[in-house]
Order: structure tokens, then sequence, then C-alpha cells
């Protein structure tokens, strides 16, 4: 018997429509809290259920009627100085900075953290539910889900970059003997991806 593993996206948030880095303190706008609870869940993944600890995480858990634990393996990446903050403002203030940072995401802003450090917490939580062979399901941030696909398929980092996440998407994993990639999505009709600013 193999273990599923359904992570949810978080629903929308002002920052992902306006493209801002997140902040863990951060509310769903009303679109995503609508749109949360519409979304369909099997009942099955509903026993062992957890979340980011981010307040649009939990929000959009309690909005899908969902009742998970919060989990710091399941936090957003952190984005350090620019958290919060637009990408036009931090162009403003910091000239060329975030043109960097585009060229190599993986290496995360400043005072923040990297991919990599996501790819380590997340793909050590996987691991650790692994064996429990039965249905999970995580509610998480969009660069958590690239980092776990990069962990179960052994993905380059930069390569998860590529992968646009919705808010509210579906991305389910299974484990037996090892992480494979199960369906990603659907989406919710009507919902913005949320994608590496560019």
């Amino acid at each position: 018997m193999a273990t599923t593993l359904l992570l949810i996206c978080i629903a929308g948030t002002a920052s992902s429509r306006q493209g801002r880095f997140p902040d863990p303190a951060e509310p769903l706008d009303a679109a995503g809290a609508r749109d949360a609870r519409r979304l369909p869940l099997p009942e099955r993944f509903r026993a062992a259920a957890y979340r980011s600890p981010s307040r649009s995480a939990a929000e959009t858990a309690s909005a899908m009627g969902l009742v998970a634990d919060d989990d710091i393996a399941l936090s957003d990446l952190r984005h350090g100085d620019w958290s919060g903050r637009s990408f036009a403002e931090i162009e403003a203030a910091e000239p060329g900075a975030l043109a960097l940072w585009l060229a190599d995401p993986t290496r995360g802003t400043p005072g923040g953290e990297t991919m990599e450090q996501a790819r380590l917490r997340v793909g050590t939580w996987m691991d650790g539910i692994a064996a429990r062979q039965d249905s999970v399901c995580a509610v998480t941030h969009p660069m958590i889900v690239r980092a776990a696909l990069a962990h179960a398929l052994d993905m380059p980092l930069r390569a998860t970059l590529a992968v646009d996440v919705a808010p509210l998407s579906r991305t389910t994993l299974s484990f037996n003997q090892t992480w494979r990639l199960q369906s990603l999505g659907p989406v919710t009709q009507g919902v913005a991806s949320e994608s590496v600013p560019s």
C-alpha cells in the first residue's frame, strides 16, 4: 500500500495578485476565501491534515472546513528583507537587486532562505510521512510545492521555477519505495497562477 500526499496551494492573497513577496501574517483576500470555501476535498484526506503556520494557510484550511495541524516544515520560503514588499518598491529602493535575484532565485533574497534550504526541510518532512501508508493532506505555498517536487522527482531547483503553481491547485504525490508524481491540478476556475516574477 502506498502513502498518498495531496499538496494544496494556499488560496489567493493580495500579494499573489499584485506582485509582492508574501508576508506570513497576510490574510486571504475575499476572492481567495470564497474560492477556498468552494474547493472540494476527498474525505480520505481529512483524517491526516497539516498546514503551514502562516495566516493564509490557516485561513485556507478553515475555509475548506479542514482541521489541520500546523507544521513549520510547510512554512513558506522566508523572503527576509523583501517580505511584504512589492517588486516595484524593491527595484526603486535597490536598483538591480531584483534582476539579480531573478537571474537565480534559488540563491534566496537578502536575509532570506534559499530554495535548497526549503527543499531540505520539506523533503525531511515528506520522508517522515512516507511510510505511513495512508492519505495525507498539506496546505502550503507555491515555492514549497516546487521544493516538494524537486525532492520527490530529483528535479533541479531551477527547473521547478518553470512550474506555475496556482492558488488552490492540487499536487498529488505517492510513495511506494520511491516518490512519484500522480497529478498536477486541477485548478479552481478563474484563479490566477502564482509565478516567479518576470
